[in-house]
């Protein structure tokens, strides 16, 4: 039975991921920032497989180290890891922008993402075997309007990807990257600083991605046979042919 770590397991397409990975018996590491919901999301997967949590922010060097490297015999080998925490502050022109904002996008999207890979991969390379898959965005493939700190973040995302898939090449890991378009998740909201009606409306008059959808995208990367590493992948719903151009009439 594999083990998957994923962060950012309390919303969105961590949590829609850790729920498809249970029922396909991979035992789960949760790791998010909100204790209630880790308990709340391992009390439901407990009944389909074995379930471990770590509360940690994942911008916390030491606590990711700590935390990760003091996993229980039964979780110590991690098999897959899924770089899946991230966020949005802001959508502001750049000469507006705040850097309280920059600083968080920049910690969370870059710096956590090494943080924990950091604490992930050396047992991967002792053991030769490993599956990472790296949650990015359609703003690592182009700029918005509005987007600039974001869409650098995400740019870097895709980079670290493609730098860590050839790192860890002469080791047997397979690396993957995934970018998303529109999901509706708390995203917009956490973007919106908790303006409710401004997220909605982001995804108003067209069906956006799901993060069932993306958990099951993530699923099929995993299942494939071992020769097999899909490296590169952008999804967008029907609707979105590109981060500015959504057809609100579908």
């Amino acid at each position: 039975m594999k083990t998957a770590l994923i962060t950012g397991a309390t919303s969105g397409i961590g949590r829609a991921t850790a729920r498809v990975l249970a029922q396909q018996q991979y035992k789960i590491i949760l790791c998010g920032r909100r204790e209630d919901r880790l308990m709340e999301l391992k009390e439901e997967l407990s009944a389909m497989t074995s379930v471990h949590t770590l509360l940690f922010d994942v911008r916390d060097k030491k606590n990711v180290l700590d935390s990760i490297t003091g996993l229980p015999e039964d979780f110590a080998i991690i098999d897959i890891l899924i770089n899946n925490a991230g966020n949005a502050h802001g959508l502001d022109p750049i000469q507006n922008g705040d850097p309280e904002d920059w600083d968080a996008m920049i910690d969370i999207n870059i710096k956590g993402l090494l943080y924990v890979s950091k604490a992930v991969i050396p047992g991967m390379v002792e053991r030769k075997s490993g599956h990472i898959i790296n949650i990015g965005s359609t703003a690592a493939k182009e700029v918005y309007p509005n987007g600039n700190v974001y869409c650098a973040t995400k740019h870097a995302v895709d980079a670290i990807n493609q730098g860590m898939r050839m790192d860890l090449n002469a080791y047997g890991i397979r690396v993957g990257g995934i970018h998303p378009g529109m999901v509706a998740t708390e995203f917009s909201e956490v973007r919106f600083k908790g303006d409710a009606a401004r997220a909605a409306n982001v995804y108003k008059g067209f069906t956006p991605l799901q993060p069932e959808d993306i958990a099951d995208i993530i699923q099929f990367v995993l299942s494939r046979p071992y020769h097999v590493n899909i490296a590169d992948l952008v999804v967008m719903s029907t609707a979105q042919a590109s981060s500015t151009i959504v057809n609100r009439s579908l």
